[in-house]
């Protein structure tokens, strides 16, 4: 069963940055998609970013520009480097990996204000 868990959330003051990190484990035999999404308080699930086997990515033109997304498989896991961060950002950001189904983290929360 795979499981998914996050880390480095936090407060961060407007224009400053944050490095998510997302440790997969567990039935991982094969290639496999991770992806970062994020939901504010009273709004849906949206994707941030998500990369591929071959370190493809796509991110939402929301946070182009600002954030990085990438992966490193010997680790089996994925990181989102965040800068420039707005009060917008805030939310709390699930980890996500797709392979035959989706997997989701617990999720971490991300706090921009001054």
């Amino acid at each position: 069963q795979v499981q998914l868990v996050e880390s480095g959330g936090g407060l961060v003051q407007p224009g400053g940055s944050l490095r998510l990190s997302c440790v997969a484990s567990g039935g991982l035999d094969g290639p496999y998609s991770m992806g970062w999404y994020r939901q504010a308080p009273g709004q849906q699930r949206e994707m941030v970013a998500r990369i591929g086997t071959s370190s493809n990515a796509v991110y939402s033109d929301s946070v182009k520009g600002r954030f990085t997304i990438s992966r490193d498989n010997d680790k089996n896991t994925v990181y989102l480097q965040m800068s420039s961060l707005r009060p917008t950002d805030t939310a709390l950001y699930y980890c996500n990996l797709f392979r035959f189904r989706d997997y989701w983290g617990k999720g971490t929360l991300v706090t921009v204000s001054s």
